[in-house]
């Protein structure tokens, strides 16, 4: 029997946990099917531990369920940053680490001999000289150690602490406090501050999507793709159910909701010769292709789509190119003229037109009318009429209408 451990080698098998418990909190121990009810327990024990202070239990008739309160309108930081902060790590590991930071403390630069010889006089530990150059290497790329030729010899330095970097540009702090509460990638300012011993206490965000912060590890692998311009082939799960599957395509853009805060990852679907947008948390592996030709033109192309895009769809049950809509308006002149500035905001650029006093028409041409439903219900009690080509939408929204109707027993 595998004995419970607290830090974890694999990330994102933490992460989908970690998923369902923020935002599917209503599951009990026995709707989590996928997984053995001992993996579920090892789970939920680690969350209970890194995120004590915001578990929240609920017992229904099924039983307990356990999710995460998270108010981020009260906190300075993203407590989901923790998750990142559990990698396991062996012995050698831990001590090589310290070791090798002691032993490049001083500005000047030492060779692979150099460090072992120190560690060993300093120690009386003998690490093997591959084992330190790989370790080296391994830190080169994360930044926290530079390399220099110095004749025939490569010397390996420790780069400045980021105190002393905040120290020459004071201002520097704020705009890290303000970058790990709103920006993608954050955890990258809060392993910062964490490191110059700070807290946020001068930011709050009324409105954040800490569970962004799951979904990073992925938006960075494909936003290298996308600096370099190269295609990528995604391992997707459904978001219904348990299937798995591959898609190879061009990626292009991310786009954010911004009533709901989901985001999406715009792809090109090289063999439809099609947009198509991806959810992020669905998005469980990134492998890096080869280079995409004509990368800029397809920018180009999605840009001059933007106009016709109502949400994130570039298609229609139809699969005809564009579905056009008319709404006619009751809107009282004098009284309610905040309509008609919405529907100037929130319309996409459709067609207002004032056919008689306080009757108006808005007019929109978009790949899916469907995505248009929620924004249309909220003008409920001044809709007059609706014409669109979509038939699903006006019997969708009539259906709803009925369904209220028997509701308030109108």
């Amino acid at each position: 029997m595998s004995e419970f451990k607290e830090l974890i080698k694999s990330f994102p098998k933490t992460r989908e946990y970690v998923r369902d418990f923020f935002v599917y909190g209503f599951k009990t121990r026995e709707e989590f099917k996928e997984k053995s009810p001992r993996t579920y327990d090892n789970e939920r024990r680690r969350i209970e531990s890194w995120l004590s202070g915001f578990i929240k239990q609920d017992y229904t008739e099924k039983g307990k369920n356990i999710s995460l309160a998270i108010d981020s309108n009260l906190l300075g930081t993203n407590p989901l940053y923790r998750v990142w902060k559990t990698k396991s790590f062996t012995d050698n590991d831990i001590m090589l680490h310290f070791f090798l930071l002691d032993s490049l403390s001083e500005q000047a630069g030492k060779t692979i001999e150099s460090i072992t010889d120190d560690i060993l006089d300093t120690y009386g530990i003998f690490f093997d000289t591959q084992m330190i150059r790989r370790k080296c290497n391994a830190y080169v790329n994360e930044g926290l150690l530079r390399k220099e030729k110095q004749g025939k010899d490569l010397l390996y330095l420790k780069n400045p602490d980021f105190e002393n970097i905040i120290h020459e540009f004071p201002m520097l702090e704020n705009a890290i406090k303000y970058y790990q509460l709103s920006a993608p990638l954050g955890i990258v300012g809060n392993t910062i501050l964490d490191t110059i011993l700070k807290e946020n206490q001068v930011f709050r965000v009324k409105h954040s999507f800490f569970v962004h912060t799951l979904e990073d590890e992925v938006l960075l692998q494909i936003l290298e793709a996308m600096q370099q311009q190269f295609s990528v082939q995604l391992s997707i799960k459904s978001s219904k159910n348990s299937h798995e599957r591959t898609q190879s395509g061009i990626p292009l853009q991310i786009f954010t909701s911004t009533r709901t805060g989901r985001r999406f990852l715009c792809l090109y679907i090289c063999k439809s010769k099609r947009f198509t947008c991806f959810r992020m948390d669905t998005i469980k592996k990134v492998q890096m292709l080869e280079a995409a030709e004509n990368y800029d033109n397809l920018k180009d192309a999605l840009k001059k789509n933007h106009p016709y895009i109502w949400g994130v769809s570039f298609q229609n049950e139809q699969l005809t190119r564009m579905e056009s809509i008319k709404i006619t308006l009751h809107i009282q002149e004098g009284r309610e003229d905040f309509i008609i500035e919405r529907l100037k905001r929130e319309g996409k650029g459709g067609i207002i037109t004032r056919i008689e006093p306080n009757i108006y028409t808005y007019e929109k041409e978009v790949f899916d009318c469907n995505e248009m439903l929620p924004w249309i219900r909220t003008f409920t009690g001044r809709i007059r009429d609706i014409e669109c080509s979509s038939a699903r939408l006006k019997n969708l929204f009539y259906a709803d209408m009925e369904k209220m109707y028997e509701l308030y027993h109108i």
